[in-house]
């Protein structure tokens, strides 16, 4: 189907139903060569001009759209106005035997409780989605739980985003005890939900979990709360799984004793390529304890972030040095600690020996009248490193 084919059923489609044409959509449509496996590129969030947000109506004459359409294999359309009876449209889409969509982000729309049950519903039927993005949207426990339901049926999807979808723990641990059992899904984002108790028991689920999955290879658990207590349940599934690449787990409470634990981890985990630790509280015994990790023999970590760990001189210098022994890890994120004189003198020589290209890591070292200081770069880590392109090969290989 050709571009203007498709822009002009879209038209077509709007007519029959009595819905006003969006200009955003007719001009991704005009634009978008439709050839062999392509996303729509529909996102609400456009930085460069103002575009007009889909609604639920732009979503049914979308969903009319792409019935039979096999061409378009995804569609972005994060950061717009859908809402349930959106989310009802595209579940009706999915459970087409026509349906070739391949991923479908809806991340940061008005998505709630009866939306993701819809959308759980047309998943257990679904079996080709790869991939579904529905951070940002306010699901709750009770939406989470159908999706955590129908993980039970579908043996298809590898990838969901569940961040700031304001989980409870019983939705949390629903996941941990499907993922036992699940070995589709390779990357599970459940950031940020909201957990009352401070007896951290989806952190023992969680680690059960890992004991037992071998397909997982991407885990996000940001903003969990975790303790160092957490660390220490977490731990012990870590020193048992072999699959799992990236672990983030920024912006939590884990200090020092929980480094120890994790460093312990490291030392012997023979996959463990990716950790997130930005917005902890290390402390310079906390990056001591990684980085005798990162110079022991074997350590496959690639990248590590530290940024904003009040990590001092100590602890800054030797990650440093783990740097220079230890070849395999190309990059650090540091910014957010206290970056002294020694500390900028050891990362600027790292910087200027090639060891750490200024791409890999978040600072760039300078000189005033002889003195070396670090300034910002906006580098971090990636979010996502595993991901579902539109023709559904799988890329956390890239890792």
């Amino acid at each position: 189907m050709a571009s203007e084919n498709i822009s002009e059923f879209y038209a077509a489609v709007c007519a029959e139903h009595g819905i006003k044409l969006n200009p955003h959509i007719v001009d991704v449509l005009e634009k978008t060569a439709v050839t062999e496996n392509v996303t729509l590129k529909l996102a609400g969030n456009n930085r460069l001009r103002r575009v007009q947000r889909l609604d639920d109506k732009d979503v049914l004459a979308l969903s009319k759209c792409l019935r039979n359409n096999t061409r378009v294999t995804g569609l972005n359309v994060r950061y717009n106005n859908i809402t349930d009876d959106g989310a009802g449209h595209l579940a009706d889409l999915l459970q087409e035997d026509s349906s070739a969509l391949l991923s479908l982000n809806l991340m940061f729309n008005n998505i709630q409780t009866n939306g993701a049950d819809v959308l759980a519903k047309s998943l257990q039927y679904n079996s080709t989605l790869l991939s579904l993005g529905l951070s940002g949207n306010k699901i709750e426990n009770r939406g989470a739980m159908h999706l955590a339901s129908m993980l039970q049926v579908n043996n298809t999807l590898k990838e969901l985003q569940l961040a700031d979808c304001d989980l409870a723990t019983q939705s949390v641990i629903a996941f941990a005890i499907m993922l036992k059992s699940n070995s589709s899904l390779h990357s599970v984002d459940i950031s940020r939900p909201l957990l009352f108790s401070h007896q951290e028991e989806w952190a023992v689920h969680f680690s059960e979990m890992l004991v037992l999955n071998s397909s997982l290879v991407e885990l996000h658990l940001g903003k969990m709360g975790m303790t160092d207590t957490g660390m220490e349940r977490l731990t012990e599934g870590l020193l048992l799984n072999h699959s799992l690449r990236y672990l983030d787990l920024r912006c939590n409470r884990v200090t020092r004793d929980g480094l120890r634990l994790l460093a312990k981890v490291l030392k012997q985990n023979p996959t463990l390529e990716v950790i997130d630790l930005s917005s902890n509280r290390i402390e310079d015994e906390g990056a001591v304890y990684l980085s005798e990790a990162v110079a022991w023999p074997g350590c496959v970590l690639r990248e590590l972030s530290v940024s904003s760990n009040n990590i001092r001189t100590e602890g800054l210098l030797s990650l440093a040095q783990a740097m220079k022994v230890n070849k395999t890890l190309s990059h650090i994120y540091i910014w957010g600690n206290h970056l002294e004189e020694p500390v900028c003198q050891a990362f600027g020589e790292l910087m200027t020996s090639g060891r750490l290209p200024p791409e890999q890591t978040d600072v760039s070292a300078y000189e005033v009248d002889g003195q070396v200081f670090l300034a910002e770069l906006t580098h971090s880590l990636r979010r996502h490193y595993y991901s579902t392109d539109s023709d559904g090969t799988d890329t956390s290989n890239h890792l």
